[in-house]
Formats: C-alpha cells, structure tokens, sequence
C-alpha cells in the first residue's frame, strides 16, 4: 500500500471512531506512523485530507449504485434507492455528515454523479407517464428530502428515535412527485401518502418533455424544440391543480 492510500485509509478509519466525526493531523500521522510533510505533500492540508475522505466515501456510496441493472418500474428503483441512501448514512454517520458538510469547498464529482442517477431514473418514470414534475424539479425535491432526514436519523439520533420516520417522509415527497395512480396503486398495498388530484396536464407535459429530449423530433429546429420543452417543463413545474 502506498503512502497516500495508507493515510487516507487510516484518516476514514478515525473519522468513523471519532465521537464528534473530527480527526487532527497530528493523531493521522501517528496512526499512519508517517510524518506531516508527507502527509501535506500528498494532501496539502488538513482540508484536502477530509476533502480526499469524503471523495472516498462517496466512492464507497455510488458502489451500490452504479452497477445497478435498471429495473422495470422505475418507481420501485427510486424507492430502493432512497432506503439504501438512508441505510448508508446510518451504518456510516460520521462519515455521511462530512460527505453532506457546508464546509466542503466544492461539491465532489460523484455527488454530481448521485444527483444524475436519481435524475437518469425520474427521467424513465417521466417516459412511462408517472412522472407529475419535470425530471430535474424531482429530483431536487426527492435528494433534498433524502439528505435532509438522512442527516437528522445520524446527528440527532436521540431526537429521531424511530427510522421508520425515512419511509414515511419518502412517501409523502414521493406522493407530491409521482401521478396519482402510482401513489393510489402503492397506496392499496403500503398505506402510503396519496398524492392530490387533478395531475392530468403536468404529468402528460413532464412525460411529452421526457420523450422529446429522449428522441428529438425532425419536426422542429433545435431553437424550436428548446422553447417548446421550456414550455412543457412549466407546465409540468407549475404549483396547484390544473
């Protein structure tokens, strides 16, 4: 093993023991039983050590994720998909509050990356008419919502007692995001939050703009397809029934 692979692993393995999620330098160095300058040679300071933690971890996380066959409801994708985000931050807390800090400078390429497999499986359930929201909307609401009570269950866990409470806030947003007959249809099964009605306009624009960016018309220049797919993600956007 290398000397940068034996400091990073040694600084992931003290994040994860460390009562507040915080590690020094200095106790890095002595358990990797290297001196500082190698450590700043290869990570430039303290920040750059936490930063290459946290690409690592988000390695870690996308593992699950990227050699995932796409299943054929797209809906039940993304319902596995927001209990293993869970699942991961509780069997790595420490870890999953640094991946999910403010204090990170730049965001890291594979959270980019997370962000575009949520996005890639709403735009499959914007395809099948499922959708009630344009794909990007979605999933800003849905990993918003995912963080958000991912990082409550792990910082404050003598608050939020009951893990349920991640299934139960992912069916409601999941209920604001998807068409009514999904939520009705799951709804018979799992006691889930059906959505309100009167969807019929927003899903049939967010699923006419999922087919269109999917296979683009002849019928238009791109000039054209740009505006009319802006008017179809406003439509699907809007706030209240039409």
């Amino acid at each position: 093993m290398s000397t940068k692979a034996r400091i990073l692993e040694v600084a992931a393995a003290l994040v994860a023991e460390s009562p507040n999620g915080d590690v020094s330098t200095r106790a890095v160095c002595e358990a990797a039983g290297v001196g500082a300058p190698a450590l700043y040679r290869h990570f430039g300071d303290k920040e750059g050590l936490l930063s290459a933690v946290v690409d690592n971890g988000w390695d870690k996380y996308l593992a699950t994720k990227r050699d995932r066959a796409p299943g054929t409801d797209p809906v039940q994708d993304l319902r596995d998909g927001w209990d293993t985000h869970t699942e991961f931050a509780l069997q790595n807390p420490n870890l999953y509050r640094l991946m999910n800090s403010p204090a990170m400078r730049t965001p890291p390429a594979a959270a980019l990356e997370s962000h575009q497999i949520l996005t890639s499986d709403l735009q499959r359930a914007a395809e099948q008419g499922k959708l009630r929201l344009a794909p990007e909307l979605a999933a800003q609401i849905i990993m918003s919502a995912n963080v958000g009570v991912a990082l409550m269950l792990v910082s404050r866990p003598a608050t939020f007692t009951d893990r349920s409470v991640s299934r139960r806030v992912r069916d409601a947003v999941h209920a604001t995001v998807f068409t009514t007959d999904v939520t009705d249809s799951r709804d018979s099964r799992t006691s889930s939050v059906t959505a309100p009605a009167g969807t019929g306009v927003p899903a049939t624009a967010t699923r006419l703009g999922a087919l269109i960016r999917q296979t683009p018309s002849p019928a238009f220049t791109p000039a054209e397809r740009g505006l009319l797919t802006e008017w179809l993600d406003r439509l699907s956007n809007t706030p209240g029934d039409h």
